[in-house]
Protein backbone atom coordinates (compact mmCIF):
# COMPACT_ATOMS: atom_id res chain seq x y z
CA UNK A 1 0.00 0.00 0.00
CA UNK A 2 1.22 3.34 -0.99
CA UNK A 3 0.91 6.40 0.54
CA UNK A 4 1.17 10.55 -0.81
CA UNK A 5 2.88 12.75 1.64
CA UNK A 6 0.03 14.00 2.17
CA UNK A 7 -1.93 11.33 3.34
CA UNK A 8 0.78 10.38 5.26
CA UNK A 9 0.32 13.99 7.34
CA UNK A 10 -3.58 13.49 7.33
CA UNK A 11 -3.28 9.92 8.72
CA UNK A 12 -1.74 11.78 11.56
CA UNK A 13 -4.56 14.11 12.14
CA UNK A 14 -7.48 12.32 12.03
CA UNK A 15 -8.79 9.28 14.12
CA UNK A 16 -11.40 6.51 13.98
CA UNK A 17 -14.99 7.50 15.19
CA UNK A 18 -15.17 7.73 19.07
CA UNK A 19 -17.58 6.56 21.03
CA UNK A 20 -17.72 6.32 25.00
CA UNK A 21 -19.89 3.72 27.06
CA UNK A 22 -21.61 5.51 30.02
CA UNK A 23 -21.23 3.61 33.46
CA UNK A 24 -24.51 3.25 35.29
CA UNK A 25 -23.52 0.70 37.90
CA UNK A 26 -26.85 -0.74 39.75
CA UNK A 27 -27.21 0.21 43.25
CA UNK A 28 -25.74 -2.86 44.64
CA UNK A 29 -22.54 -2.75 42.48
CA UNK A 30 -22.09 0.92 44.03
CA UNK A 31 -22.27 -0.43 47.53
CA UNK A 32 -20.29 -3.03 46.70
CA UNK A 33 -17.48 -0.93 45.19
CA UNK A 34 -18.14 2.04 47.70
CA UNK A 35 -16.59 -1.26 50.32
CA UNK A 36 -13.40 -1.17 48.48
CA UNK A 37 -12.80 2.08 47.57
CA UNK A 38 -9.74 3.71 48.63
CA UNK A 39 -9.96 7.65 50.20
CA UNK A 40 -6.34 9.50 51.22
CA UNK A 41 -5.95 13.16 53.01
CA UNK A 42 -3.72 15.07 50.80
CA UNK A 43 -2.35 18.20 51.95
CA UNK A 44 1.20 20.36 50.91
CA UNK A 45 2.52 23.80 51.79
CA UNK A 46 3.41 24.96 48.76
CA UNK A 47 4.26 28.95 48.76
CA UNK A 48 2.02 30.73 46.21
CA UNK A 49 2.70 34.67 44.78
CA UNK A 50 -0.48 35.92 45.92
CA UNK A 51 -2.18 32.57 47.61
CA UNK A 52 -1.25 29.12 48.67
CA UNK A 53 -4.75 27.98 48.03
CA UNK A 54 -7.25 28.45 45.61
CA UNK A 55 -11.49 27.33 46.28
CA UNK A 56 -13.64 26.88 42.92
CA UNK A 57 -17.52 26.47 43.58
CA UNK A 58 -19.43 26.00 41.03
CA UNK A 59 -23.20 27.03 40.31
CA UNK A 60 -25.35 26.69 37.30
CA UNK A 61 -26.92 28.05 34.94
CA UNK A 62 -28.04 31.79 35.96
CA UNK A 63 -27.57 34.97 33.86
CA UNK A 64 -25.52 37.33 35.27
CA UNK A 65 -28.19 40.15 37.03
CA UNK A 66 -30.28 37.33 38.03
CA UNK A 67 -27.30 35.62 40.21
CA UNK A 68 -26.69 39.54 41.18
CA UNK A 69 -29.50 40.96 42.25
CA UNK A 70 -30.63 37.81 44.59
CA UNK A 71 -30.23 38.92 48.08
CA UNK A 72 -28.21 36.30 49.53
CA UNK A 73 -25.72 36.01 46.56
CA UNK A 74 -25.58 39.99 47.15
CA UNK A 75 -24.38 39.06 50.89
CA UNK A 76 -21.74 36.81 49.63
CA UNK A 77 -20.64 39.47 46.98
CA UNK A 78 -19.98 42.15 49.52
CA UNK A 79 -17.45 39.79 51.13
CA UNK A 80 -15.37 39.94 48.30
CA UNK A 81 -14.96 41.44 45.32
CA UNK A 82 -17.48 41.12 42.25
CA UNK A 83 -16.07 40.23 38.94
CA UNK A 84 -17.89 42.11 36.22
CA UNK A 85 -16.29 40.45 32.91
CA UNK A 86 -15.80 37.14 33.90
CA UNK A 87 -17.05 34.83 31.25
CA UNK A 88 -18.35 31.58 30.60
CA UNK A 89 -17.17 29.38 26.87
CA UNK A 90 -19.67 28.19 25.53
CA UNK A 91 -23.25 25.74 26.26
CA UNK A 92 -24.22 23.44 27.61
CA UNK A 93 -22.68 22.69 31.05
CA UNK A 94 -20.50 19.57 30.64
CA UNK A 95 -17.71 22.12 28.36
CA UNK A 96 -17.36 24.60 30.56
CA UNK A 97 -16.06 22.09 33.55
CA UNK A 98 -13.56 20.33 31.31
CA UNK A 99 -12.10 23.18 29.74
CA UNK A 100 -11.84 24.84 33.45
CA UNK A 101 -9.11 22.24 34.05
CA UNK A 102 -8.29 20.82 30.39
CA UNK A 103 -7.65 24.36 28.30
CA UNK A 104 -9.75 23.08 25.87
CA UNK A 105 -13.56 21.53 25.65
CA UNK A 106 -12.63 19.77 22.24
CA UNK A 107 -15.86 21.62 20.57
CA UNK A 108 -18.07 19.02 23.15
CA UNK A 109 -21.74 20.60 22.80
CA UNK A 110 -23.86 18.56 25.26
CA UNK A 111 -23.55 16.92 28.15
CA UNK A 112 -23.04 13.16 27.16
CA UNK A 113 -20.81 10.70 28.66
CA UNK A 114 -17.42 11.78 27.44
CA UNK A 115 -14.03 10.42 28.67
CA UNK A 116 -10.37 12.01 26.96
CA UNK A 117 -8.02 10.18 25.98
CA UNK A 118 -5.25 9.56 28.55
CA UNK A 119 -2.55 11.82 26.33
CA UNK A 120 -4.77 15.28 27.07
CA UNK A 121 -3.20 16.78 30.10
CA UNK A 122 -5.23 18.53 32.59
CA UNK A 123 -4.20 21.08 35.96
CA UNK A 124 -3.67 18.06 37.79
CA UNK A 125 -0.56 17.31 36.06
CA UNK A 126 1.02 20.41 36.60
CA UNK A 127 0.59 21.06 39.99
CA UNK A 128 1.44 17.36 40.65
CA UNK A 129 4.80 18.50 38.94
CA UNK A 130 5.29 21.20 42.10
CA UNK A 131 4.06 19.26 44.61
CA UNK A 132 0.81 21.27 44.74
CA UNK A 133 -1.48 19.08 46.65
CA UNK A 134 -5.31 19.08 44.52
CA UNK A 135 -8.98 16.99 44.44
CA UNK A 136 -12.44 17.36 44.39
CA UNK A 137 -15.57 17.31 46.86
CA UNK A 138 -18.69 16.51 44.89
CA UNK A 139 -21.69 16.68 46.72
CA UNK A 140 -23.84 13.19 47.16
CA UNK A 141 -20.94 11.16 45.56
CA UNK A 142 -21.76 7.95 46.99
CA UNK A 143 -18.31 6.95 47.43
CA UNK A 144 -14.96 7.95 46.55
CA UNK A 145 -13.50 7.68 43.34
CA UNK A 146 -17.46 7.28 41.79
CA UNK A 147 -17.05 7.66 37.73
CA UNK A 148 -20.56 6.74 36.78
CA UNK A 149 -22.82 8.90 35.00
CA UNK A 150 -24.52 9.94 37.78
CA UNK A 151 -25.78 9.25 41.23
CA UNK A 152 -29.55 9.63 41.70
CA UNK A 153 -31.42 10.40 45.55
CA UNK A 154 -31.69 6.59 46.57
CA UNK A 155 -35.35 7.97 48.57
CA UNK A 156 -36.37 10.42 45.97
CA UNK A 157 -34.73 9.37 43.01
CA UNK A 158 -34.56 13.28 42.25
CA UNK A 159 -30.90 14.09 39.95
CA UNK A 160 -28.12 14.52 42.80
CA UNK A 161 -25.10 13.97 41.55
CA UNK A 162 -23.48 14.04 37.82
CA UNK A 163 -20.56 13.50 36.06
CA UNK A 164 -20.89 16.21 33.75
CA UNK A 165 -20.26 18.70 36.60
CA UNK A 166 -17.15 17.08 37.51
CA UNK A 167 -14.42 18.10 35.85
CA UNK A 168 -11.79 15.69 36.59
CA UNK A 169 -14.41 12.99 36.27
CA UNK A 170 -13.78 13.96 31.97
CA UNK A 171 -10.13 12.73 31.67
CA UNK A 172 -8.56 9.41 31.57
CA UNK A 173 -5.18 11.10 32.75
CA UNK A 174 -6.76 12.08 35.63
CA UNK A 175 -9.54 8.57 36.19
CA UNK A 176 -6.66 6.11 35.31
CA UNK A 177 -4.66 7.11 38.24
CA UNK A 178 -5.51 4.96 41.62
CA UNK A 179 -3.88 8.22 43.85
CA UNK A 180 -6.17 10.94 42.08
CA UNK A 181 -8.48 9.12 42.79
CA UNK A 182 -8.64 8.67 45.70
CA UNK A 183 -8.66 12.38 46.31
CA UNK A 184 -12.58 12.43 44.12
CA UNK A 185 -14.63 13.10 47.59
CA UNK A 186 -17.90 13.79 49.06
CA UNK A 187 -18.80 16.51 51.25
CA UNK A 188 -18.58 14.12 53.89
CA UNK A 189 -14.74 14.21 52.82
CA UNK A 190 -14.43 17.96 52.83
CA UNK A 191 -15.72 18.74 56.52
CA UNK A 192 -13.34 15.51 57.70
CA UNK A 193 -10.46 16.88 55.83
CA UNK A 194 -11.40 20.74 56.86
CA UNK A 195 -11.94 19.49 60.35
CA UNK A 196 -8.24 17.75 60.74
CA UNK A 197 -6.35 20.78 58.43
CA UNK A 198 -6.46 18.74 55.76
CA UNK A 199 -7.29 20.26 52.51
CA UNK A 200 -5.54 20.47 49.32
CA UNK A 201 -4.10 23.76 47.95
CA UNK A 202 -6.12 23.58 44.69
CA UNK A 203 -9.78 22.25 45.45
CA UNK A 204 -13.21 22.38 43.30
CA UNK A 205 -16.41 21.94 44.68
CA UNK A 206 -19.56 21.11 43.45
CA UNK A 207 -22.65 21.24 44.83
CA UNK A 208 -26.04 18.80 43.86
CA UNK A 209 -28.43 19.79 41.33
CA UNK A 210 -30.78 21.28 43.79
CA UNK A 211 -28.54 23.64 45.36
CA UNK A 212 -26.48 24.37 42.49
CA UNK A 213 -29.54 25.69 40.73
CA UNK A 214 -29.61 23.46 37.90
CA UNK A 215 -32.88 21.96 39.04
CA UNK A 216 -34.41 24.83 41.44
CA UNK A 217 -33.45 28.36 41.07
CA UNK A 218 -31.17 30.98 42.22
CA UNK A 219 -32.69 31.42 45.24
CA UNK A 220 -32.48 28.16 46.60
CA UNK A 221 -28.27 28.34 45.28
CA UNK A 222 -28.33 32.18 46.57
CA UNK A 223 -29.29 30.40 50.22
CA UNK A 224 -26.78 27.48 50.18
CA UNK A 225 -24.16 29.35 49.18
CA UNK A 226 -24.33 31.56 51.62
CA UNK A 227 -25.03 28.85 54.51
CA UNK A 228 -22.11 26.84 52.99
CA UNK A 229 -19.61 29.71 52.95
CA UNK A 230 -20.37 32.06 55.59
CA UNK A 231 -18.71 29.19 58.46
CA UNK A 232 -15.70 29.00 55.98
CA UNK A 233 -15.15 32.95 56.26
CA UNK A 234 -14.97 32.55 60.16
CA UNK A 235 -12.26 28.97 59.73
CA UNK A 236 -9.08 30.59 60.38
CA UNK A 237 -7.63 27.46 58.67
CA UNK A 238 -9.45 27.52 56.15
CA UNK A 239 -8.97 31.56 55.18
CA UNK A 240 -5.21 31.71 55.68
CA UNK A 241 -4.07 32.92 52.48
CA UNK A 242 -6.57 31.47 50.70
CA UNK A 243 -8.65 32.58 47.11
CA UNK A 244 -11.99 31.15 47.12
CA UNK A 245 -13.69 31.91 43.45
CA UNK A 246 -17.37 31.53 43.38
CA UNK A 247 -19.44 31.34 39.95
CA UNK A 248 -21.43 29.62 37.74
CA UNK A 249 -21.00 26.78 34.67
CA UNK A 250 -23.19 29.08 31.90
CA UNK A 251 -25.54 31.68 31.67
CA UNK A 252 -29.04 30.32 31.14
CA UNK A 253 -30.21 32.68 28.19
CA UNK A 254 -28.68 31.42 25.17
CA UNK A 255 -29.15 34.14 23.10
CA UNK A 256 -27.33 37.13 25.80
CA UNK A 257 -23.78 37.44 26.09
CA UNK A 258 -21.98 34.89 27.97
CA UNK A 259 -21.25 36.22 31.30
CA UNK A 260 -21.26 34.50 34.50
CA UNK A 261 -21.44 36.32 37.98
CA UNK A 262 -18.69 35.58 39.96
CA UNK A 263 -16.71 36.81 43.04
CA UNK A 264 -13.33 36.41 44.59
CA UNK A 265 -13.08 35.97 48.28
CA UNK A 266 -10.81 34.71 50.91
CA UNK A 267 -8.29 35.39 53.15
CA UNK A 268 -6.25 37.29 50.62
CA UNK A 269 -9.02 39.95 49.58
CA UNK A 270 -8.11 43.18 52.33
CA UNK A 271 -11.07 44.63 53.90
CA UNK A 272 -10.76 47.91 51.94
CA UNK A 273 -11.25 45.59 48.41
CA UNK A 274 -14.67 43.84 49.81
CA UNK A 275 -18.16 44.97 48.15
CA UNK A 276 -15.65 46.11 45.10
CA UNK A 277 -15.87 45.47 41.44
CA UNK A 278 -13.16 44.15 38.89
CA UNK A 279 -14.02 44.31 35.00
CA UNK A 280 -11.02 42.64 33.68
CA UNK A 281 -11.57 39.84 31.19
CA UNK A 282 -11.79 36.50 33.25
CA UNK A 283 -12.97 33.21 31.21
CA UNK A 284 -13.00 29.88 33.06
CA UNK A 285 -8.99 29.13 31.65
CA UNK A 286 -8.19 32.17 34.39
CA UNK A 287 -8.39 29.42 37.02
CA UNK A 288 -5.69 27.62 35.17
CA UNK A 289 -3.76 30.35 34.41
CA UNK A 290 -3.81 32.01 37.60
CA UNK A 291 -2.64 28.34 39.15
CA UNK A 292 0.31 28.76 36.80
CA UNK A 293 1.08 32.12 37.52
CA UNK A 294 0.77 31.87 41.19
CA UNK A 295 3.06 28.58 41.70
CA UNK A 296 5.08 29.11 38.96
CA UNK A 297 3.91 26.11 36.57
CA UNK A 298 4.20 24.75 33.55
CA UNK A 299 1.63 24.85 30.91
CA UNK A 300 -0.82 22.94 29.04
CA UNK A 301 -0.13 24.13 25.82
CA UNK A 302 -3.67 25.47 25.58
CA UNK A 303 -6.02 28.19 26.21
CA UNK A 304 -4.40 28.33 29.22
CA UNK A 305 -1.64 30.24 27.50
CA UNK A 306 -3.24 33.34 26.13
CA UNK A 307 -5.76 33.81 29.14
CA UNK A 308 -5.74 36.65 31.81
CA UNK A 309 -4.88 35.79 35.22
CA UNK A 310 -6.36 37.50 38.47
CA UNK A 311 -5.51 40.82 38.88
CA UNK A 312 -4.06 41.09 42.46
CA UNK A 313 -1.60 37.98 40.84
CA UNK A 314 -1.10 40.16 37.68
CA UNK A 315 0.28 42.48 39.98
CA UNK A 316 2.21 40.40 41.95
CA UNK A 317 4.30 39.19 39.11
CA UNK A 318 4.63 41.61 37.53
CA UNK A 319 2.73 40.93 34.36
CA UNK A 320 -0.40 43.17 32.78
CA UNK A 321 -3.38 41.34 31.61
CA UNK A 322 -4.73 41.69 28.09
CA UNK A 323 -7.57 44.31 27.26
CA UNK A 324 -10.69 42.28 25.37
CA UNK A 325 -13.41 43.75 23.14
CA UNK A 326 -16.42 42.09 23.88
CA UNK A 327 -18.53 44.24 21.66
CA UNK A 328 -19.08 41.35 19.74
CA UNK A 329 -18.14 38.63 21.72
CA UNK A 330 -21.05 36.08 23.13
CA UNK A 331 -19.95 32.44 23.48
CA UNK A 332 -23.07 30.55 23.01
CA UNK A 333 -21.94 27.89 20.16
CA UNK A 334 -19.11 25.52 19.94
CA UNK A 335 -16.71 25.28 17.14
CA UNK A 336 -16.21 22.61 15.03
CA UNK A 337 -13.68 20.42 16.32
CA UNK A 338 -12.92 16.75 17.68
CA UNK A 339 -15.54 15.81 19.75
CA UNK A 340 -18.34 17.36 17.38
CA UNK A 341 -17.20 15.74 14.18
CA UNK A 342 -15.34 12.14 14.33
CA UNK A 343 -12.79 13.30 10.76
CA UNK A 344 -11.42 16.36 13.15
CA UNK A 345 -8.39 15.71 14.97
CA UNK A 346 -7.66 15.77 18.35
CA UNK A 347 -5.65 18.91 18.54
CA UNK A 348 -1.84 19.37 19.74
CA UNK A 349 -1.08 21.58 22.68
CA UNK A 350 1.18 24.25 21.37
CA UNK A 351 4.57 22.70 22.57
CA UNK A 352 6.49 25.88 21.45
CA UNK A 353 4.63 28.62 23.59
CA UNK A 354 4.99 30.37 26.30
CA UNK A 355 2.70 31.58 29.11
CA UNK A 356 1.78 35.00 30.42
CA UNK A 357 4.39 34.87 32.94
CA UNK A 358 7.14 32.99 30.24
CA UNK A 359 7.05 28.99 31.49
CA UNK A 360 7.03 26.64 28.61
CA UNK A 361 5.07 23.43 28.39
CA UNK A 362 4.99 20.70 30.95
CA UNK A 363 8.23 18.36 29.46
CA UNK A 364 6.05 15.67 29.80
CA UNK A 365 3.23 16.90 27.60
CA UNK A 366 5.35 18.32 25.01
CA UNK A 367 7.16 14.27 24.68
CA UNK A 368 4.05 13.11 24.06
CA UNK A 369 2.47 15.95 21.72
CA UNK A 370 6.11 17.33 19.75
CA UNK A 371 5.77 15.36 16.63
CA UNK A 372 2.09 15.62 16.41
CA UNK A 373 2.28 19.56 16.83
CA UNK A 374 4.63 19.90 14.48
CA UNK A 375 2.08 17.80 11.64
CA UNK A 376 -0.78 19.91 12.60
CA UNK A 377 1.32 23.27 11.92
CA UNK A 378 2.96 21.85 8.59
CA UNK A 379 -0.38 21.14 7.90
CA UNK A 380 -1.81 24.45 8.60
CA UNK A 381 -4.42 22.67 10.91
CA UNK A 382 -4.15 25.36 13.54
CA UNK A 383 -3.26 29.10 14.56
CA UNK A 384 0.26 29.03 16.06
CA UNK A 385 -0.98 30.49 19.07
CA UNK A 386 -4.02 28.27 20.20
CA UNK A 387 -6.02 25.39 19.76
CA UNK A 388 -8.85 26.81 17.93
CA UNK A 389 -9.68 25.62 14.49
CA UNK A 390 -11.03 28.23 12.08
CA UNK A 391 -12.72 28.90 9.09
CA UNK A 392 -9.66 28.62 6.38
CA UNK A 393 -7.42 25.95 8.02
CA UNK A 394 -10.82 23.83 8.71
CA UNK A 395 -10.90 23.56 5.04
CA UNK A 396 -7.17 22.71 5.00
CA UNK A 397 -7.90 20.06 7.02
CA UNK A 398 -11.00 18.85 5.09
CA UNK A 399 -9.10 18.90 1.94
CA UNK A 400 -6.79 16.67 3.81
CA UNK A 401 -9.08 14.30 5.18
CA UNK A 402 -10.44 13.82 1.51
CA UNK A 403 -6.90 13.82 -0.30
CA UNK A 404 -6.30 10.72 1.88
CA UNK A 405 -9.11 8.47 0.30
CA UNK A 406 -8.13 9.46 -2.96
CA UNK A 407 -4.43 8.58 -2.84
CA UNK A 408 -4.08 5.55 -0.60
CA UNK A 409 -4.35 2.58 -2.72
Amino acid sequence: MKYSTVSLIASALFTTERTFSSYLPSPSQVAKDAANASTIQWTSDVKGKAFDRFVVIWLENTDFDQAAEQPDMAWVASQGITLTNYWALTHPSEPNYMASIGGDYFSLDDDRFISLPKNVSTVAELLDDKGVSFGTYQEHLPYTGFLGFNYSNQETFANDYVRKHNPFALYDSYTSNSTRLSVMKNFTGFEKDLADEKLPQYVIITPNMTNDAHDTNIKVAGKWTRDFITPLLKNDYFMNNTLVLITFDENETYGEQNTVFSILLGGVIPDDLKGTTDNTFYNHYTQIASAEANWDLYHLGRNDVTANIWSSLADAVGVTNKEVDTRFLVNNETYHGYLYDNKIALPAPNVSATNIVGNSILPAISSVWADEYSAQVKANYFTSTTTLVTAGTLTNAVSLYEDTAQTSS
